[in-house]
Parts: C-alpha cells; sequence; structure tokens
C-alpha cells in the first residue's frame, strides 16, 4: 500500500520530471534501436547486391587427368550447390575467314563450350547481338577482326592439327569475360589477365569432336571447368558471416579433392570487398549514432538531476522517521521503474514504427533477439541507474542535517580545477596530427593479411574533440553566467529590454543548471548540424561514384559493329534530354597490355557529364580538357600505366589500334599529356582518354560506341525514351544512373 501511494504522490506532484526522464530512456533506446536496425539492414542489403552482382559463384579447373564425376561429387558433398555445369576451353593459334575477296587472321583465341542448360542458369554470361543463339557463334570482337556475320564460314586453326571450318549462326558479346576467362589458381598477388581478343563458342558435340584429340595431344592446351552456383538461401545475411562461410566451404572443397581440382571463389571475393562496406556502416554507428546516444544519456541523467534537492529532503524526512536505506531504496525504484520501463517500451514502440515507415526496413531486416535484449537491457540500465545512484549517494555520504538544506555551497568542479577541458582539446589535437601524418585510415586492409579491421584509434581525437568542447562551453557559459557582469546583461538585453539587470541577477543565481542546459542544447545542435551534414555529403557523393559508374544519367552502350552513335540525333532530341553526347570506346595495345580507349570531344563532353578534378592529376578537369583540346594527338593515362610504362610528359607512345580498313591492328603515335586516375564509363585500372577526331581519322572509322545523356528531370523517364528510341537495334543496351546506385 505504502508504494502505491508513493506513485501517486510522484504522478500528482513530479508528473513532468518523470516524463522528462521518461522521454529521455526513450530517446537513448529508440536511437540504439534505430541505428543497430540500421547495421542490420545494411548489412543484410550490402550481402544480397553482392550476391546478385556474381555471375558465377565457383570456377572449379578440373586438373588434367582426374575424374570430373568424382570431382563434382565432392563438390555436392562439400558445399550447398544449386546447379553446376561443365564448361570446355581450348587454346588455338587463331582464326581465319575469306570475305570480300579477301582473307582476315586473327591472333591466338580460344574456343569454348558449354554443357545443356548452361545458358538458362548462367544467362548473364552470353548476350545475342546478331543472327541465332545456337550453333557456333562467335564474339563480337573476333567477328569485327574477321569481317564476318551470320552464314560466314571461318577457320579454326587448331594446335598441332589441322584447320577446322564451322559455320556461323549468331554473333554475341561476353559481358562477363574477365571472370569467364580468368586463369583459375594463380596467386592472390598476381596480376590480373585480360580476356582474350578472339573467341568462339561451339556446341558441346562439335568441341569434342574438334578438339578431343588435341586435347590428347597437348593437354596444356585444353581444360575443363565447372561453373557452379551455391544455394544463395543458405548463407547468413551478414557479409563478414556469409564470407566466412564461403571460404570455409572452399578450403573444405580443396582439402577433400586433395589436389584434383583449383577453385576461383568469385563470390568470396566479391563478399570480402563488401566486409569493407559493412565496416564503414559500423564507422557511421560509432561516428553519428554514439553522439546522440550520449546526448540522451545526459539529457536523463540532468531531468532526474533537476530535482535532487527535493529528493534529498524527502529522503532526509524518511530517514527520520525511521526508514531504512532498503526501504529508501524500494521507494525510489517504484520511480524509478515507472520512467525505465515506460521509457523502454515507448522506444522500441517507436522503432517498430519507424520501421514501418522506412520503405523496406523491415522486409530486409531479420529482428536479432541479441540486439533486442541489449538494447531493452541499456534502457533499463539508464532509468534505474539515473534514479537509484543519487538516492544511493545521498543516503550512504549526506547527513540528514546536510540533506534538508535547500541551498548548499558548491565549489568548482574537479575537473575545472585541473583544466581537463584544455587537456582534453590538447589531447585531441596531437591524435589528430599523429593520424594524419601517418595516413588517415578508418578501415584497414594490410597488405597479405586476408581480414579487413576498423583502426578505431582514429575516433580518439574527435571523442576527446567532443568531450574537450562539451566542458570549455560549460566553462565559459558558467564563467559569464556566474559573474552578472556586461557580457550577460547584453545576452538578455534584446529579450527583457529594461530588466536586463534584474533577470541577469536572477540567472546568475543558478549558474549550474543553465550551463548544463546550454551545452546540451550546443551538443544537440551540433550533433543535429553533422548529422544533416553528412546525410548531404553522403548523397551527393554516391551520386557522383553512380555517375561514374554509369557515365552519365542515362547511357546508351553499343559496340563498334552496332555504335550507339548513329543515333544520336534521335536521343538528342528525347523531351527529357539536357544534352547529349557521344563518346568511343575503343581497345588499343599499350605494348602487350590491351586497354580501353576513350574518345571524346573535350570541347563537349562537359555537356552531358560531370567530370571532378579529383579526376585528374596535375591540374583542373577543366585545364586537362583544353590541354587534351589543344594537342589533336594527346592521350590522357591511368596513374597505373604511368607507373608500369615508366612514362613522362610529353613522351611519344605508339598505340595500336584496330584500323576499319583491314581489321588490322596497327601502330598509331600519341603524346602523354595528363594523368587520368578515373573516368566515366571506364574501369578502374587502365584505360586512356584521347580526341575522338584523331582517333577517327587514325583508324578509318568515325563510329561512336557509347552515347552520354544529361536528363532534365527524372533519369528514368529519360532511360525510358532513349529505350524506346533504340528498341529498333536490340543489340544496344541502355542504362540509367540508378542502377549505379544500387551495386
Amino acid at each position: 500500500m505504502m508504494y502505491l501511494l508513493w506513485v501517486r504522490g510522484i504522478l500528482a506532484r513530479r508528473f513532468l520530471r518523470v516524463a522528462g526522464s521518461t522521454a529521455g530512456v526513450a530517446l537513448a533506446v529508440m536511437l540504439l534501436a534505430v541505428v543497430g536496425l540500421f547495421l542490420v539492414n545494411a548489412s543484410n542489403s550490402m550481402t544480397a547486391r553482392a550476391i546478385s552482382a556474381v555471375p558465377i559463384d565457383w570456377q572449379v579447373l578440373v586438373i588434367p587427368g582426374a575424374d570430373p564425376d568424382l570431382v563434382g561429387k565432392a563438390l555436392i558433398d562439400t558445399a550447398r550447390v544449386k546447379t553446376a555445369h561443365r564448361v570446355r576451353y581450348a587454346d588455338v593459334a587463331g582464326f581465319e575467314a575469306q570475305t570480300g575477296g579477301t582473307t582476315q587472321t586473327t591472333g591466338p583465341g580460344q574456343v569454348i563450350a558449354f554443357d545443356s542448360g548452361y545458358l538458362k542458369d548462367f544467362p548473364a554470361e552470353v548476350r545475342p547481338l546478331a543472327g541465332d543463339a545456337n550453333g557456333v557463334l562467335i564474339a563480337q570482337q573476333t567477328a569485327a577482326n574477321l569481317h564476318v556475320g551470320p552464314g560466314d564460314t571461318i577457320w579454326i586453326k587448331r594446335i598441332g592439327l589441322p584447320s577446322a571450318d564451322v559455320k556461323v549462326a549468331g554473333v554475341i558479346d561476353l559481358p562477363d569475360a574477365d571472370s569467364l576467362f580468368q586463369a583459375v589458381g594463380l596467386p592472390p598477388q598476381a596480376a590480373p589477365q585480360a580476356p582474350p581478343d578472339n573467341v568462339i563458342i561451339l556446341p558441346q558435340q562439335d568441341w569434342q569432336q574438334l578438339f578431343d584429340a588435341q586435347q590428347k595431344m597437348r593437354p596444356d592446351t585444353a581444360r575443363l571447368q565447372l561453373h557452379v552456383q551455391l544455394a544463395h538461401a543458405m548463407l547468413p545475411p551478414d557479409p563478414v558471416s556469409a564470407y566466412n562461410f564461403v571460404t570455409g566451404a572452399e578450403k573444405n572443397f580443396e582439402a577433400k579433392v586433395a589436389g584434383q581440382a583449383l577453385v576461383a571463389n568469385n563470390l568470396g571475393a566479391r563478399l570480402d570487398a563488401v566486409r569493407q562496406d559493412a565496416l564503414y556502416a559500423s564507422v557511421l554507428f560509432l561516428f553519428l549514432g554514439l553522439p546522440g546516444i550520449a546526448l540522451a544519456v545526459v539529457l536523463t541523467f540532468a531531468v532526474t538531476s533537476s530535482g535532487a534537492a527535493r529528493r534529498r529532503i524527502e529522503q532526509a524526512l524518511l530517514r527520520v522517521r525511521g526508514a531504512t536505506t532498503r526501504r529508501i531504496m524500494a521507494l525510489s525504484a517504484t520511480e524509478a521503474a515507472m520512467a525505465a520501463i515506460g521509457g523502454t517500451a515507448i522506444g522500441i514502440a517507436g522503432t517498430v514504427v519507424f520501421g514501418i515507415l522506412a520503405p523496406g526496413m523491415l522486409e530486409t531486416t531479420s529482428v536479432s533477439v541479441p540486439m533486442l535484449v541489449f538494447v531493452v537491457g541499456v534502457g533499463l540500465s539508464l532509468g534505474f541507474t539515473a534514479f537509484l545512484w543519487p538516492a544511493w549517494r545521498d543516503a550512504r555520504w549526506i547527513t540528514v542535517s546536510s540533506a534538508r538544506h535547500a541551498v548548499v555551497r558548491t565549489n568548482a568542479p574537479l575537473w575545472q580545477r585541473l583544466w581537463l577541458d584544455m587537456v582534453l582539446l590538447a589531447a585531441a589535437g596531437l591524435f589528430f596530427w599523429q593520424s594524419a601524418s601517418t595516413g588517415y585510415q578508418i578501415v584497414l586492409a594490410p597488405e597479405g593479411v586476408a581480414a579487413t579491421a576498423v583502426d578505431y584509434k582514429a575516433f580518439i581525437a574527435p571523442a576527446l574533440f567532443w568531450l574537450g568542447t562539451a566542458l570549455l562551453t560549460i566553462r565559459l557559459s558558467a564563467s559569464i553566467i556566474s559573474r552578472n557582469g556586461v557580457m550577460l546583461r547584453g545576452i538578455v538585453r534584446p529579450v527583457s529590454g529594461p530588466l536586463a539587470s534584474i533577470v541577469s541577477a536572477a540567472l546568475s543565481r543558478q549558474p549550474q543548471r543553465l550551463t548544463i542546459g546550454i551545452a546540451m542544447t550546443a551538443l544537440a545542435i551540433s550533433f543535429a548540424t553533422s548529422t544533416a551534414i553528412f546525410n548531404t555529403t553522403y548523397n551527393a557523393q554516391a551520386r557522383i561514384d553512380a555517375e561514374l559508374t554509369n557515365g552519365s544519367d542515362v547511357t546508351v552502350f553499343g559496340t563498334s559493329d552496332k555504335p550507339a552513335g548513329k543515333h544520336l540525333g534521335l536521343l538528342a532530341t528525347s523531351p527529357e534530354a539536357a544534352a547529349a553526347e557521344p563518346m568511343q570506346h575503343r581497345f588499343a595495345y599499350v605494348g602487350a597490355d590491351l586497354q580501353d580507349l576513350y574518345g571524346i570531344n573535350p570541347r563537349r563532353i562537359e555537356r552531358a557529364t560531370n567530370l571532378s578534378d579529383a579526376y585528374f592529376s596535375g591540374g583542373s578537369a577543366a585545364a586537362i580538357l583544353h590541354r587534351l583540346a589543344s594537342t589533336p594527338d594527346g592521350v590522357l593515362v591511368s596513374e597505373e600505366t604511368v607507373q608500369d610504362f615508366q612514362l613522362q610528359l610529353g613522351d611519344t607512345i605508339n598505340l595500336r589500334l584496330m584500323n576499319a580498313r583491314d581489321h588490322q591492328y596497327h601502330p598509331v603515335p600519341f603524346k602523354f599529356i595528363g594523368v587520368a586516375r578515373e573516368f566515366p564509363t571506364a574501369p578502374k585500372d587502365s584505360f586512356l582518354v584521347a580526341n575522338a577526331a584523331y582517333i577517327a581519322r587514325m583508324t578509318g572509322s568515325d563510329a561512336f560506341e557509347y552515347v552520354l545523356m544529361r536528363a532534365k528531370g527524372d533519369p528514368l523517364a529519360l532511360a525510358r525514351q532513349a529505350s524506346s528510341s533504340v528498341a529498333i537495334d536490340p543489340s544496344l543496351k541502355v542504362s540509367d544512373i540508378s542502377e549505379a546506385k544500387h551495386l
């Protein structure tokens, strides 16, 4: 009965203070739960996107002499395999074709064969361009080299055997050629190998008829791979756990086959890269979530401490009347229970509402029981600690006589006497200088170490700065308020007018309470400002990255045989198009290295896409483009190529480009005038950028393979219009910036 009376009295006399404490607990619980929900959702989404971006999970190379059936059985016994198909590869000396009264010959290439059902399970490996999708298929680059199409006959120059002729049924593109032709079994530090320039796909029975004999004579020229798709539904949703699961299954399989097969773990490599993104999500939690949670905790304690004097008087009366410390703590616990349980319940309910309102949040996030228990535990601990700790402290260390004094003399806190705020700010500057001098990296991936990790020491500097700034704010505010000087009266005069002296005198009598409120308000504003700045910069950077990947708001991708540039007039007149610019995409040999070559009009390219200064080295984007426009034979080279070939500005580079007249590669001189770190649609490693007019003149072809388009409004609307404009040519691909944002 006594506890019920106590609760009724609290609700009647101190309802607002209890409500404030409850709101503080609810805010802390909701912030913690929402951040946890975000982390789980981000991890699940990153894992799902990483898995969907891998066409072939595993490529298993069967060692010559090993039994493919035994390898396949070991594969099924070890990993949870959804499907597995056999792919045969054969090296050839080249291809030859006679068209238009001339004979065209290529260099070395490869002939591959898929088993039945392969293209149904791995549809992303082959994209039909012309002719039939069944029978003998020739890659579009090879078809351009030989100047052939569907119905033409080509000769395959087998190694150690006479040439064999086949009739082309269709022309295709191989979007995933880098993975399809990767060298399985190379050490991790080995440089990736470029896919073959010349490729033909044969039906499996035709491949065996033509190359079984070559395989017996030269086993090193033919090989068999098993292309595997794992059961993705069985993978853990977290990228780190999924990576460990996939790599563990790979090692288990390799141990069972005992050297009879090697594995190229494409899915593991992709998840390995995503692990770093997952760690950046943890960084966001530390950088954005913890300050807000800390602010909510401080708010709870501040609201609770606002009634500390009244509680001390009440506890003194209880002690005079014979109440024990246990009874006082029990009564305080009833008040704490209202704030702790109510705040926790409200915080969890608010999180559920947020999850329902946030698009796709609950659909991709499973409720984690440990996380839920942790959040509830934090809420209950915060609520009970905010009330029980002051009650226990007063009961043990304050006498009844001193507790009954409503006004007490206070001394400067220990941290002010030690100048802790200045020490923290100096330490923050020292740690920041140390981090900056050694290269400020939050997520570390040391060379030779498989695991990535967050460098939590990098957070010491901002954490110390945050705390030091808060304490300095309290010190300055307390000094200004307690002195009741000209500065305080000047601050309140715009509001109080002629009563400024009276108001400032009243404020100066309660500096501690006011300084805590000022500090909390300043920290809340700084927290909200930093979050808003981060959100704005993150969205802007995400768009820049997506535009870099896609090329522009909308990009129409074509080939040398089917260039998108021939539709430029129609695309440029689309109602949603603000600008449309063509861009060449060719291939050029730098020594023996085949690289992507982009031909542009430097004076007009920025009408359709944004080029950041960070894309170039040695000058701004405008300066580099002006230099390229002023040098007709100039070329921008990637940093990797500059280092590999030890180039110096002004050097002449002889690039081998394919000539449209004879479809052979011929040397073309270029002048090295600058370095390009990145470029729209370009790969991250090696590429070249030159003037489109010079490339067209030296190769005899003015075709533009790509068209970059800037949207007036919604890129999706422009993409739909562009797709309608090029619908007559199914070989062209239209991609908008939203597709790149979801990669």
